[in-house]
């Protein structure tokens, strides 16, 4: 059994929310970079021009990407062999993400009741997805998530009479709403299969692979092949004015799900899709 103080991971998540803001990944920017070549619309070209700048100025001077600096939404993966000491780890998380936030001067945005609107003054609480896997080591990555692309995430309960077309029409539709609202190029990612919280939490998971892997499974890669196809052909375009490029990646996991149903969601990520990961 391998002790960790929990210390520790109050001062990963606190990096990671600091890194996470301020540096997009290498697959995020070199496909940003790449889609800015193949863009036909000369403003759509300016539009990527300035979001490469933006992406240089925010890594080269150490400032935000983006002002919307997001929920703090944490993946962390605890091998069966580890033990926490010294302290409570759901505090260690929350002290991360206030940490994070303070001292990176980032943006505090969340707030205590959804009613009540009162801002908590630290970006905490995290939301926080906990798994569990063999071995001694803590993994985690943190994924900040503005909510001009989260409000623009649907999820529908489909039935398993409906066709591989109408999951793909219904997916570009969502696309089509979200219009320029989610900053675009966007990346979706898309749950399908579970229930009805799996299949959110899938679509979450999605935004956070490598936007240039493609899913193992022939049937589901295909489909994120045609959903990019057919929302790149919506002509919405970066920041919305226009273009041959509306969508950066489509990224869909799937899971088991009951015979009688079919869900799927669809989580929009704008084009500082981040995250950032580490390892205890």
């Amino acid at each position: 059994m391998r002790q960790i103080d929990v210390k520790q991971v109050r001062d990963l998540v606190r990096e990671l929310c600091i890194k996470a803001n301020l540096y997009l990944p290498r697959d995020m920017e070199n496909c940003i970079c790449q889609n800015a070549q193949i863009e036909r619309s000369v403003v759509g070209k300016n539009v990527f021009s300035d979001i490469i700048e933006n992406i240089k100025v925010a890594r080269e001077q150490s400032i935000p990407i983006c002002q919307d600096t997001g929920m703090a939404v944490i993946f962390m993966e605890v091998g069966q062999d580890v033990h926490f000491v010294g302290g409570d780890i759901n505090q260690a998380l929350n002290d991360g993400v206030c940490e994070g936030y303070t001292q990176g001067k980032l943006r505090c945005s969340v707030v205590s009741d959804p009613l009540e609107r009162v801002n908590t003054g630290d970006n905490t609480p995290p939301v926080v997805h906990l798994s569990y896997a063999s071995g001694d080591k803590v993994r985690i990555m943190v994924a900040p998530k503005g909510f001009g692309s989260e409000n623009m995430s649907q999820l529908k309960m489909m039935t398993p009479s409906v066709s591989k077309e109408e999951i793909i029409d219904w997916v570009v539709e969502v696309a089509a709403k979200a219009g320029s609202n989610p900053c675009p190029p966007i990346v979706l990612g898309v749950g399908i299969g579970g229930d009805f919280e799996k299949c959110a939490f899938l679509a979450k998971k999605a935004l956070c692979r490598d936007v240039s892997q493609r899913n193992p499974k022939p049937l589901y890669a295909q489909l994120e092949q045609q959903m990019l196809e057919k929302i790149n052909k919506l002509g919405i375009g970066p920041q919305g004015f226009g273009g041959t490029q509306t969508c950066l990646a489509v990224n869909i996991e799937q899971a088991p799900t009951h015979i009688a149903g079919l869900p799927v969601s669809v989580n929009v990520g704008c084009h500082v899709t981040r995250h950032a990961a580490g390892e205890i």
